[in-house]
């Protein structure tokens, strides 16, 4: 694992007590970071900041947080800020599928739900610790989209067109930071095998797979690798930014 530098950083990392959300948490804390892991399952974000490496100048922390709940992720916030001092760093990996079906046949209160924790969710915890990094003058914030918000998965509309939201939503705040010292910045994996695959039907990651050109999913770790880069002092330069993971598959 190469060396990145997240020492004296503070990260919060949403969704991160499993699949890629765990791998973000503990590459955040092999680099020096102290980790507040909010996930919906407030007993699991604790077990998974309490299994953390160890870092200098203080403990990792837990908490149970609905993103799609602007009350929830506001005091989320001020609790992180009075628990850890600041927020230095912003991942977002909370994220649900949906069901596999066509658009014809999509029910509404499920293309609701997944706007509301995938869109909904990413908007409401980008604004409210933008605010607490544009206080300091620094921050990076990695919101986790997807190749589907590029090129658009049959039968799963709904997590496509959310995570395409995803990336617009980075590229405006991107924009609106960029004279300060606060980065935003976007990746669009392909499949990754998690948990989140129980959400999906078998047919649907044998399509995702035939996407591919490596011929296989990615792994967290490579996901955690890309994002503890884009989380470091040394992005300076890229901000409002879409970054690859897609073992060949993606066009543009």
């Amino acid at each position: 694992m190469n060396a990145i530098d997240l020492k004296d950083r503070v990260a919060v990392i949403t969704g991160g007590a499993s699949g890629i959300g765990a791998a973000i948490a503990l590459r955040y804390a092999a680099s020096g970071a102290r980790v507040a892991v909010w996930d919906l399952n407030e007993q699991a974000a604790q077990a998974t900041a309490a299994a953390l490496p160890a870092v200098a100048g203080g403990g990792h922390a837990g908490f149970g947080v609905d993103v799609a709940d602007e009350a929830g992720v506001d005091a989320a916030t001020a609790a992180t800020v009075a628990a850890m001092g600041r927020i230095d760093i912003l991942c977002c990996s909370a994220g649900i599928t949906g069901p596999n079906t066509t658009v014809a046949d999509y029910p509404f209160a499920d293309w609701r739900k997944v706007f509301d924790v995938n869109l909904h969710g990413v908007f409401l915890c980008n604004r409210a610790v933008v605010r607490e990094m544009l206080k300091n003058d620094y921050g990076r914030i990695v919101n986790i989209a997807s190749i589907a918000g590029k090129d658009g998965n049959p039968n799963a509309s709904a997590y496509s067109a959310s995570k395409a939201a995803v990336i617009g939503l980075t590229k405006s705040l991107g924009k609106e930071t960029a004279r300060s010292g606060v980065r935003v910045n976007c990746i669009t994996p392909a499949a990754v095998r998690t948990p989140i695959f129980e959400q999906m039907t078998q047919q649907h990651i044998d399509f995702m797979l035939s996407k591919i050109p490596m011929a296989r999913f990615g792994g967290v770790d490579e996901i955690a690798a890309m994002v503890a880069w884009l989380s470091s002092e040394e992005c300076s330069f890229s901000t409002g930014a879409v970054f690859d993971l897609s073992g060949g598959r993606a066009v543009y």
